[in-house]
């Protein structure tokens, strides 16, 4: 089994062939494909090759399934006994893709 450790959006994850994760939101389309070049770490049954900080030439492809929002979170700020309450929503964006190859 053959994985990669790929960074994006500031965050890493450990990938293989047909996982589907959840990163940050990208600026692709549903159905379009997108390359991930920033590999850190290519770990296969023979061997683990660790980038400095990049393992050069490696990519990993992978299609967008979908972009959407999160559950919507609360932020609730208080200050007791003076009678400040604020309530704020968030809904963080992701983009869902489906990786297809591990190019190294």
């Amino acid at each position: 089994m053959k994985h990669a450790i790929i960074e994006t959006g500031g965050k890493q994850y450990r990938v293989a062939e047909g996982d589907v994760i959840f990163v940050e939101k990208l600026d692709v389309e549903a159905g379009e494909a997108v390359k991930f070049d920033r590999v850190l770490a290519i770990i296969d049954d023979e061997g683990s090759v660790f980038g400095k900080p990049m393992v050069d030439g490696a990519t990993v492809s992978a299609n967008v399934v979908k972009n959407g929002k999160s559950k919507k979170i609360r932020v609730y700020k208080m200050k007791p006994k003076k009678g400040y309450r604020r309530t704020q929503g968030h809904r963080q964006p992701y983009t869902k893709v489906q990786i297809e190859s591990i190019n190294a």
